[in-house]
């Protein structure tokens, strides 16, 4: 059974939209989602971190000093790992982060969340998201009209005015619609997208 959602217009209900139950109807399965996220963030580590071991030290190939009758604690080399200037016993090779994630379980997750956020009407779907000119006093004006807390703009495409409006709120994100990811979506305390954006998650994701 299709859902219908309200859509808004200048913070009035302006008509009604089918979306399918599929795609925003679904259960919240919090240990996908975190499993999908977690694996997000993962594969953004660079991983190139590396250091020395005692072998790769310029240096230390000659003892520093006879073994016995100098005072000091016997050495036979200045590059292992008590010295200041040796290398790491353990040391950080290149490594790669990403786990792996295949296309079913992150368009399940996907679901997961927008499904949640109607759930918890923290979703609100509206005719466009546009401005005419650069202003961005103009567009806080209006989205203040949707409630506090951060939010997330989501649209099929992103014009100049809206990106050059936008950018400077600093509880304001802004997204075309095929770049969100299920990282961004959880960042947000409420998300504002368009019916077309709507349209075209329903071909994705059904």
């Amino acid at each position: 059974m299709d859902l219908q959602l309200h859509t808004f217009n200048g913070g009035a209900v302006a008509g009604s939209l089918t979306v399918a139950d599929n795609v925003f109807a679904q259960p919240y399965r919090e240990g996908l989602v975190h499993q999908v996220v977690t694996a997000y963030f993962a594969a953004a580590r660079a991983g190139t971190k590396q250091q020395k071991t005692r072998a790769e030290v310029s240096g230390g190939g000659r003892k520093p000093w006879k073994q016995k009758g100098s005072g000091q604690a016997r050495a036979g080399t200045t590059r292992g790992p008590l010295w200041r200037t040796g290398g790491r016993a353990f040391a950080a090779r290149p490594r790669n982060y990403e786990q792996k994630v295949n296309r079913k379980m992150y368009q399940g997750a996907v679901r997961s969340i927008l499904s949640e956020l109607l759930r918890q009407e923290r979703m609100t779907v509206v005719d466009e998201i546009d401005t005419q000119t650069i202003k961005t006093k103009a567009l806080a004006q209006q989205l203040a009209t949707f409630g506090e807390g951060t939010l997330l703009l989501i649209s099929e495409t992103v014009s100049e005015q809206l990106y050059l409006s936008a950018r400077n709120l600093h509880k304001v994100g802004l997204a075309e619609v095929d770049a969100i990811d299920p990282a961004l979506l959880i960042s947000f305390d409420r998300v504002l997208i368009t019916q077309g954006a709507i349209n075209r998650l329903q071909e994705r994701l059904s």
